[in-house]
């Protein structure tokens, strides 16, 4: 069996991209938050007690990598997990870290 060595470059440099968007503790805080579902933006700011401008910047991060998409709704706007990739690692960590 031989792998083909350029698709498991671009496979780790894909892996290596999620990984490095989900290593910091405030997008990581809001993705456990968005795992129960979608929030609007001042439910996150308070339920994680992340403040302005910081909660922009982390759900802008998130969003320009592709792990959460948004909804407006009038003057709100609403945020999900939109990664499949992304919700199967925040289940591993959740039952790493957070489980029983």
């Amino acid at each position: 069996m031989q792998f083909d060595i350029a698709a498991m470059r671009d496979n780790a440099d894909k892996a290596c991209r999620m990984m490095k968007t989900l290593a910091n503790r405030d997008r990581l805080m809001l993705l456990c938050q968005l795992s129960q579902g979608e929030k609007r933006v001042g439910e996150l700011e308070e339920v994680t007690n992340i403040q302005q401008p910081t909660l922009s910047q982390q759900l802008a991060v998130l969003r320009d990598e592709g792990v959460v998409s948004t909804r407006r709704d009038g003057k709100h706007i609403y945020y999900k997990i939109s990664s499949p990739i992304a919700i199967s690692v925040m289940e591993l960590l959740y039952a790493s870290y957070c489980g029983k």
